[in-house]
C-alpha cells in the first residue's frame, strides 16, 4: 500500500488530555511550538501535545488533526459518501489548532524595543522571533498559558493586536492507492505504446508539442494517456499553452520564478534526501526552510514535491511525467512540518522571503480551518498584503471541507482563490466554492451532486487524481508515479503555472500587475456547469491556451 504522511491522525485520547473543563475565551486547537535558535530538539511531532478550546465557555470536545476532521462535507439526502452536493450551510467549523507554547504580537510602530521588551516579560514570553515589522512571535514560559497571555497582552499598552499561532495544513484530500491499481490505469505495455503512438499522430498533424515523458507506459509520449488534467477533455489545454509560450520564445515560462511555500521540496541531495529524478537542480532557486531554520528547504513528507511538479516536472526528456510550466525556476520555501502542518507565522515569513528575493508567482497549497477569519491571522495577511503590493501574483487553495466559502490565506483579498474540478468537467465532491473563488482546476476525485450539471456523475466511479513524480511512500529517497492525491492543493499549481506562463508570454506587457494577471485568467476561463450550478465554479475551468494566447481580454495591442 502506497501511503504518504498525510494520512497519519492524532489519536483523540491524546487530544482530550490537554482539554480543560472549561473553555478558553478564543477560538483555538494547540500543539507545542516549534524549535527556536536555540532550543532544544522537539520530540517527534506524532509525540506532541494537542489540546483544543472554544469561544464559548464549554468544555470542548476533543478531534483528530487531520484535513477537514471536524468539518462534515455536507451530502445530499440519498446520496452515497464521496458524492457530495455543496450546501451553504455546513456543519460548524472545528475549533482551529493553534501553537500552545507562543502567541503573536503586533506592536503600535512607535513603540521602541525597550518598551517590547517590557511588554513580553509582562505576558510571560521568552525569546521574541521578529515575523516581520513590528510583529514578533514570543515563546512563552514553560508554565504559562496563552489565553492568560493574550489577556494580558491585549490590555497592554503598545500592543497593537495579540492572537494565538494558528495552524494551517495541506490542502490534500486524504486518499490512498497501491500501486496495483495505477499500473491497471495505463493498461497493458502495447495498449499503451499503441495509444502514445496514435496521440503522437495527432499531435504532429496538428503541429501541437508532443514532449516524449513515458508516464506509467513507459513508451514516449506515455504521459497524455495519464495527465486527463493536461490534456484531456476537461484538462487545461497544456499543448496549446506550449505552443504559444515556444512561439514568445520563452518555453514553458521561462525566465520567470515560482515560489512553493508547502513541505519543501525534492531539489537536491543531501544526507537522506534526494532530488526527485524528473528535476534538474538548475530549475530552482535558493530558497528556505522556516521549519528547521536553515538553508535546506528538503521535502519530509511529498506534498510540496508533488505541487512543484505540476508547475515544473522536467518535461520531454525521457522521464516519468509533464510539467505545465517547465521552464520556470522553483524557489523552495518550507513552511510546513512532516505531516503538512504549519503556523500563520512561519507562513507569513515565507511569503516575505519569497518576495524580497525574486519570486513573481506564489504557491499556496495549504488551508486554514473554516473558522479562521483574517482578524485571527493578522501576520500572515499583511505578508499577504507587502506581497500584493510588490506586484507578486499570489495563488491560494480554496479549501477541501465542501463549504460556501473559500478558507484562508485564499480568501484574503489579493489571493486567487482556486477551486477544484474532476476528470469528467464537474465540481470534485469536497471543494469548497462561492463567490471567493475565482476559478476551478483540475483537483481530481469524485463528483459533487449536481442534477443540474451534465458533466456530474456521482453515482459512477470518480475520475482519477491528479498525478506527479513525488515520493512512492515515505521515503525522501523513493521516488515514483503514486495515487492519492486530489484536493484543492492539486488544483492551485495549474494555476500558478498558467500565471507564470502569462507573464513570461508577455501578452500583457512587461510587467503585469497580479489585478491584470487574475483578469486575464479569469476572462479566458471555459464556462463549467448547468443553467443553475454556473456559479459553482467561479468563472469556470483554467484553460491555459487560451490565456497564453496573442490578442484577446487585457493584452497588449488587443
Amino acid at each position: 500500500m502506497i501511503t504518504n504522511p498525510m494520512h497519519r491522525r492524532l489519536a483523540p485520547t491524546r487530544l482530550a488530555r490537554f482539554v480543560g473543563a472549561a473553555a478558553l475565551v478564543l477560538a483555538a486547537h494547540a500543539r507545542t511550538p516549534t524549535r527556536r535558535h536555540g532550543q532544544p530538539k522537539p520530540a517527534p511531532r506524532t509525540a506532541r501535545r494537542v489540546a483544543t478550546a472554544t469561544l464559548l465557555l464549554a468544555a470542548a470536545a476533543p478531534a483528530a488533526l487531520v484535513p477537514g476532521a471536524g468539518v462534515a462535507a455536507p451530502f445530499a439526502a440519498g446520496t452515497r459518501a464521496g458524492s457530495a452536493r455543496p450546501s451553504s450551510s455546513p456543519s460548524p467549523p472545528a475549533p482551529a489548532p493553534y501553537e500552545p507554547g507562543a502567541v503573536v504580537v503586533g506592536y503600535v510602530p512607535s513603540d521602541s524595543s525597550t518598551a517590547r521588551a517590557t511588554i513580553a516579560r509582562a505576558a510571560d514570553a521568552v525569546d521574541p522571533v521578529e515575523v516581520q515589522p513590528h510583529t514578533r512571535l514570543l515563546t512563552l514560559a514553560p508554565h504559562a498559558s496563552v489565553a492568560a497571555a493574550l489577556a494580558r497582552l491585549r490590555h497592554t499598552r503598545g500592543v497593537a493586536w495579540a492572537v494565538p499561532d494558528y495552524i494551517a495544513h495541506i490542502a490534500v484530500v486524504p486518499r490512498a492507492h497501491t500501486a496495483a491499481s495505477l499500473a491497471e490505469l495505463e493498461g497493458p505495455s502495447q495498449v499503451g505504446a499503441n495509444r502514445a503512438q496514435t496521440d503522437a499522430t495527432a499531435a504532429n498533424a496538428a503541429g501541437e508539442p508532443f514532449p516524449n515523458d513515458p508516464g506509467l507506459a513507459k513508451v514516449p509520449g506515455g504521459w497524455r494517456s495519464l495527465q486527463w488534467n493536461f490534456d484531456g477533455t476537461f484538462g487545461v489545454e497544456a499543448p496549446g499553452a506550449w505552443r504559444n509560450l515556444i512561439a514568445d520564445h520563452r518555453a514553458g515560462g521561462r525566465g520567470v520564478v515560482v515560489a512553493v511555500l508547502d513541505t519543501g521540496v525534492a531539489y537536491a541531495n543531501r544526507g537522506p534526501f534526494r532530488i526527485s529524478p524528473d528535476f534538474y537542480r538548475y530549475q530552482f532557486v535558493a530558497g528556505w526552510d522556516f521549519v528547521a531554520h536553515n538553508r535546506f528547504p528538503n521535502d519530509r513528507n511529498g506534498h510540496g514535491t508533488d505541487v512543484a511538479a505540476t508547475i515544473a516536472e522536467a518535461t520531454n526528456n525521457g522521464k516519468g511525467l509533464t510539467g505545465l510550466a517547465y521552464g520556470v525556476r522553483i524557489m523552495p520555501v518550507r513552511v510546513l512540518d512532516s505531516e503538512g502542518n504549519g503556523d500563520a507565522a512561519t507562513i507569513a515569513k515565507g511569503v516575505r522571503f519569497a518576495v524580497n528575493h525574486g519570486a513573481r508567482v506564489i504557491n499556496l497549497s495549504l488551508e486554514f480551518p473554516g473558522g479562521i477569519t483574517a482578524s485571527d491571522i493578522p501576520e500572515l495577511i499583511s505578508a499577504l498584503r507587502y506581497a500584493h503590493r510588490h506586484g507578486v501574483v499570489l495563488v491560494g487553495a480554496a479549501g477541501n471541507e465542501a463549504h460556501a466559502a473559500a478558507a484562508y490565506p485564499a480568501r484574503a483579498e489579493g489571493v486567487i482563490a482556486v477551486g477544484a474540478s474532476t476528470e469528467h468537467g464537474c465540481l470534485a465532491s469536497y471543494t469548497n466554492f462561492g463567490t471567493d473563488v475565482a476559478l476551478v482546476a483540475p483537483g481530481g476525485g469524485p463528483d459533487a451532486n449536481l442534477p443540474g450539471d451534465p458533466n456530474c456523475q456521482p453515482d459512477l466511479a470518480s475520475g482519477r487524481d491528479v498525478f506527479q513524480v513525488t515520493f512512492l511512500g515515505t521515503s525522501p529517497r523513493r521516488f515514483g508515479i503514486p495515487g492519492g492525491y486530489e484536493g484543492t492543493s492539486m488544483a492551485t499549481p495549474h494555476v500558478a503555472a498558467a500565471a507564470a506562463m502569462i507573464i513570461a508570454s508577455g501578452v500583457l506587457g512587461r510587467h503585469p500587475t497580479p489585478a491584470q494577471v487574475e483578469a486575464r485568467l479569469l476572462a479566458t476561463a471555459r464556462p463549467l456547469g448547468g443553467p443553475s450550478d454556473s456559479h459553482l465554479y467561479g468563472a469556470g475551468l483554467l484553460d491555459v491556451a487560451a490565456a497564453t494566447a496573442p490578442g484577446g481580454p487585457g493584452a497588449v495591442g488587443g
